[in-house]
């Protein structure tokens, strides 16, 4: 399995742990520090998978029905400007750091609770269905079909399949998907937990077409969703999520080490449902 570099960044686009992952926050600090960081704080990476939260200043429904389909707004009229660059963690599962599940037959699917190929075990928790749009800031961000975007996440439990302790042997909550006609891949899934130190969070990296993210072709954009407070604390007050209400409550938006510096502004899903039904997240980036 062959290492693979995000082009955009100066370093390795996926990590060496903890230790990395803070310093790659810290060098873009810095960075937004150079162009008025004070301002986007004032508008507002992944440790070993065990859990974090409160903090969060956007509001969410969570009392609407929830809906599979995926979001038909026009990706120029919700994004004017490019997502961050942030961290894939220590467990990306693209080959950069062990484990490569992209060149698994069976990676492209929109379904993603479960395990494929020899375990077909199930990821537990509320239902969540994520619509990611993908927007070309480089021809007015308008919308991108055809992109893939790989997709993936800790389970109820903050593990992470194919690397935490007991799931090594399982592929669930990770998954590809192209791009449709709105230039937003869907994904059907679990809430994620929230673990220590860090806010709820969804990981994912963009490829110019499935072929590219099956073949270690090159990555567009690595970055992360960030999931509302509100829903957050519905979700955790759930059977099975009692950990993560405790993480969260210590920790924020603010604070987190990947969405503080800006309080993850462009980052930030809108979601709405309710925890027995299921819940849909919906957020265009542009790349």
């Amino acid at each position: 399995m062959s290492e693979r570099r995000n082009p955009t960044q100066p370093h390795p686009n996926h990590d060496r742990g903890l230790e990395f992952d803070v310093a790659t926050v810290l060098d873009r600090r810095r960075a937004l520090g150079l162009f008025g960081g004070a301002g986007l704080l004032a508008l507002a990476g992944c440790a070993d998978a065990t859990t974090g939260s409160s903090g969060s200043t956007a509001s969410s429904s969570s009392t609407a029905s929830a809906s599979t389909t995926a979001s038909t707004t026009t990706a120029s009229s919700t994004v004017t400007t490019e997502v961050p660059d942030e961290t894939g963690g220590p467990y990306p599962g693209d080959g950069s750091n062990g484990a490569n599940v992209l060149d698994d037959a069976g990676i492209i699917r929109s379904d993603i609770t479960s395990s494929f190929g020899t375990s077909t075990t199930k990821a537990e928790g509320v239902p969540l269905t994520i619509n990611l749009t993908v927007a070309d800031s480089t021809n007015g961000y308008a919308a991108m079909e055809g992109v893939a975007v790989y997709l993936w996440h800790c389970d109820r439990d903050g593990n992470y399949s194919l690397y935490s302790q007991g799931v090594e042997n399982e592929n669930y909550l990770r998954g590809v998907q192209p791009t449709n006609a709105n230039g937003t891949a869907t994904f059907r899934t679990i809430f994620p937990a929230a673990y220590s130190g860090r806010w709820p969070h969804i990981h994912f990296e963009v490829y110019k077409s499935t072929a590219e993210a099956t073949s270690s072709g090159q990555i567009v954009k690595t970055s992360q969703i960030a999931l509302p407070e509100a829903v957050c604390k519905t979700v955790y007050a759930t059977s099975g999520y009692e950990q993560s209400a405790s993480n969260l409550s210590q920790t924020s938006l603010t604070s987190d080490m990947v969405f503080g510096d800006d309080g993850g502004i462009h980052q930030l899903a809108t979601v709405a449902g309710d925890a027995n039904s299921g819940y849909v997240a919906n957020l265009t980036i542009g790349v």
